[in-house]
């Protein structure tokens, strides 16, 4: 149910009023936390802004988040949610109103637009606790941390992934988060950044996927080829078994990465997909291109990349290595500028700016 505000009351002081109401600090737009502008795809099918516009409300629990959700006007009005200290089970609760669809033990952005949760102060953790995005649009999630994510064993939350974007969703960026968990599927966690059900018009950046069995997928099965256009950059993927991205289906571009201990393999092109693989740096690593695990083809255009101490499996029936020696075989336009680092200088760069707390650093075109 709604709360009421008082009558005639002005619109600053009506904002602080439902402040108390939700148990949130909100401040108005003008104090909103800068978040950049996206890249990468996300730019395209008329952009992504998230919250901006809107009120800035500071939240400290995910029933807060949810709260915020909630009491905004309609699912489509601007937000932007301030996220500082520790989001775990205990404190995220279901919320109900008209312009939300919320449930307990994930941060569920369901059914809305516009909204755009950001990490401030000494940092947001989501801890065990994953964040669930579906059927919506225009969204950016920045400078958070989501760890260990399970979907079994205690406490379970989104189906074990960090983040989740599933039906029908459009316009996301993820930047300069932290995604990790302690170990893969047979200690109860699954992918850290799982894209599916038609999703399109997505951007990772500048973030760090560590310590998982998956990194992620486009796409959950070899028949759902309805996502695409997502674009991985400046991204640093560490002790990752596989999918650092899987890919079904779809355009993906992957440049500026740094892959560090790519256990298996490492992208996965298969069923159709078709990825631009552009200066990326890959290191200690095996199978970090190819489809793999299907007969059922990918395609990639490669340029720029280093491959130092990666090793490659012999061919077989399902499994394809790009390697030893990468060659493209199909090629891949990309409808927006983007001015690459060399692959060389990738790794300094990468340390220094991505994941969540390093002050939404970005490269400076400099080693």
């Amino acid at each position: 149910m709604k709360r009421a505000l008082p009558l005639g009351l002005p619109a600053a002081l009506a904002t602080m009023a439902l402040a108390v109401a939700t148990g949130t600090l909100v401040s108005m737009p003008e104090a909103s936390a800068a978040t950049g502008s996206a890249t990468g795809y996300a730019t395209q099918n008329g952009g992504t802004t998230g919250g901006a516009g809107g009120q800035t409300v500071r939240a400290t629990t995910g029933t807060a988040i949810h709260q915020a959700l909630c009491g905004r006007a309609s699912t489509s009005t601007p937000i932007t949610i301030e996220v500082t200290g520790t989001v775990n089970h205990a404190n995220t609760k279901k919320v109900s109103g008209d312009s939300c669809d919320t449930a307990d033990g994930v941060i569920e952005l369901k059914k809305v637009s516009n909204v755009t949760i950001i990490g401030v102060g000494s940092g947001a953790l989501f801890d065990q606790l994953g964040i669930h995005i579906r059927e919506s649009k225009n969204i950016i999630i920045q400078n958070v941390t989501v760890r260990n994510v399970k979907k079994s064993g205690s406490p379970t939350s989104n189906g074990g992934d960090a983040i989740g974007i599933e039906r029908n969703v459009r316009n996301v960026w993820i930047d300069h988060t932290t995604l990790e968990a302690s170990g893969g599927e047979s200690e109860g966690f699954d992918g850290l950044f799982d894209l599916k059900d038609n999703t399109q018009y997505v951007t990772l950046s500048y973030s760090v996927l560590r310590n998982s069995g998956r990194g992620g997928l486009v796409g959950n099965s070899e028949s759902d080829r309805t996502n695409g256009y997502i674009t991985y950059h400046h991204n640093r993927y560490e002790n990752i078994d596989s999918r650092a991205p899987l890919l079904r289906g779809g355009i993906a571009h992957i440049y500026n990465n740094h892959y560090v201990r790519l256990n298996e393999s490492g992208i996965n092109s298969r069923a159709g997909a078709r990825a631009k693989v552009d200066n990326n740096y890959f290191e200690d690593s095996k199978d970090v291109l190819g489809t793999f695990y299907t007969d059922e083809a990918g395609y990639w255009q490669v340029g720029g990349n280093v491959f130092d101490n990666v090793t490659w499996s012999s061919p077989g029936s399902e499994n394809h290595p790009a390697g030893p020696d990468p060659k493209s075989n199909t090629t891949v336009s990309i409808p927006y500028a983007f001015s690459p680092d060399a692959a060389n200088c990738v790794p300094d760069v990468v340390n220094r700016t991505a994941g969540a707390n390093k002050g939404l650093q970005v490269s400076d075109g400099r080693c």
